[in-house]
């Protein structure tokens, strides 16, 4: 959701491969490619929405990626399909969380950058293929009689996780470790997630994206906006008025739905010449059917200290009709289920009932998710010659291509000339008083969040989980 993003490199093959790169024609370094991101940000000092602005990065500046490819929440898709596997909703939801801290891997392993910015019309579609091997959550045996929501919190006793031995990483107890491995490159039994994404507002600047996994009953949706301003010291991103999370439905478990919402993230580092991505602000994810909430709370760094990176949160009973906890400190300890805690960027670990973390002896400690050893799954793309014009990777190919071949003053030259064609396109849809409509979804916002697709939508996730990529008979 960030203009702002982590970069790694690339898991997909684009229309630009190694073979296609030419010698280089020019070279820029981190430090100066850092002045000139300062210098022009410094123009926007004051700017209310730096996002809305919508200026043009010079191309060395730029990620060689699309944004709607480079922002889909499958860093970990073995994460997601372990969602709503437990019977049990206190363990339903600490699955979704064990996903929360797995959707943006990139964060926690690369440095800031900055995709292209995605034009009207512009799509992205993809699958996953994933081994269904996330370890089972099952904490009835540390909760004692706390088996499900609106038991007696003083009832919790201590015990062992009951996990299977082997499934966790490596270097942790098996007994109390629920961490994801790293995804098999080829998994032997996989279980398929297709996702399709498309930017449905120029003005301000909204993409709409839908994960479909039919085999385990699971579908996330909601609208990808941020806004941004610029302090002088930061970069504050913040999610838009349109962005209200990622909104999650189980159906194997009556259709219930999670929605989980984007904290604000911070680019800094400005004053010690290396930038940084920090989390300091809160995040919560609610079910309205099992009637549980939780909280996190991220820590954010000091001014000219280092990061701590450091994330606390509680699960705990709430009243959806009057969901008015917004702090862990406003929550009774006879209503806390849950505490977890750690490095965002490392391990986090959780304890079952109200008492501090560091309470509890390490034997009563679990990992949820040791961020250490994963990397960011590979997709898998339609073949180039299956593509259309407008889908991201090849729409921007031949940028793609001049910027990793160094050519900046090529790319900037190609990504200008695109740029002015969609506003040429833009500048006819006035003129004939066209009003656009998205392809694939039903509404270009929606205050609720939560966007439809349309009958072409449902179509190319259909076919995209059979495998078939050819758009005949649901597009030009």
């Amino acid at each position: 959701m960030s203009p702002t993003a982590p970069s790694t490199p690339s898991t997909a093959t684009t229309p630009a491969t190694a073979s296609d790169v030419p010698v280089a024609e020019e070279n820029t370094s981190d430090g100066s490619k850092l002045r000139t991101f300062i210098s022009i940000l410094r123009k926007f000092i004051g700017v209310a929405d730096l996002a809305s602005v919508r200026f043009s990065l010079p191309s060395q500046l730029l990620e060689p990626t699309p944004n709607l490819e480079y922002w889909n929440y499958l860093d970990a898709p073995n994460a997601f399909i372990a969602i709503g596997t437990a019977d049990d909703p206190v363990d339903r939801m600490l699955e979704v969380l064990r996903f929360w801290f797995t959707k943006d891997l990139k964060y926690a392993k690369g440095k800031p950058c900055k995709p292209y910015n995605s034009c009207l019309g512009e799509f992205f579609r993809c699958n996953w293929d994933t081994e269904d091997d996330a370890p089972r959550i099952n904490t009835k045996a540390l909760r004692g009689n706390v088996s499900a929501p609106g038991s007696a919190a003083s009832s919790i006793k201590s015990a062992k996780l009951a996990i299977p031995d082997g499934l966790g990483s490596s270097g942790s107890r098996a007994a109390s470790n629920l961490s994801v491995s790293q995804p098999a490159v080829n998994p032997t039994k996989p279980i398929r997630i297709s996702y399709l994404t498309e930017q449905t507002s120029h003005h301000p600047p909204v993409s709409a994206f839908y994960i479909s996994c039919p085999e385990k009953g699971l579908r996330a949706r909601g609208f990808d906006q941020i806004t941004a301003k610029f302090t002088g010291t930061s970069i504050k991103v913040m999610p838009g008025e349109h962005n209200l999370g990622i909104f999650i439905t189980v159906e194997q478990r009556d259709h219930e739905t999670y929605q989980l919402t984007h904290p604000a993230a911070h680019l800094g580092g400005f004053l010690r010449g290396a930038l940084s991505v920090t989390v300091g602000d809160m995040a919560y994810i609610t079910c309205p059917e099992t009637k549980l909430k939780a909280i996190l709370h991220y820590y954010d760094e000091g001014w000219l200290t280092r990061s701590v990176n450091k994330v606390e949160g509680i699960i705990f009973r709430y009243d959806p009709e009057n969901d008015d906890k917004q702090r862990i400190r406003d929550v009774p300890d006879e209503d806390i289920l849950v505490r977890l805690g750690g490095p965002w960027k490392d391990k986090i670990v959780f304890t079952i009932g109200p008492k501090p973390i560091n309470s509890h002896p390490v034997e009563e400690q679990a990992t949820i998710i040791d961020i250490a050893p994963l990397t960011v799954a590979p997709k898998v793309l339609p073949p180039v010659e299956q593509q259309l014009p407008n889908e991201s990777l090849r729409m921007w190919g031949d940028v793609t291509k001049a910027i990793l071949s160094k050519q900046f003053s090529r790319a900037t030259t190609v990504k200008q000339e695109l740029e002015e064609a969609q506003r040429e396109k833009a500048r006819e849809r006035e003129n004939s008083g066209e009003t656009w409509k998205p392809v694939f979804f039903e509404q270009v916002t929606d205050k609720g969040g939560k966007p439809e697709l349309t009958e072409k939508g449902r179509e190319v996730l259909k076919r995209a989980q059979n495998g078939e990529w050819d758009l005949d008979g649901v597009l030009p």
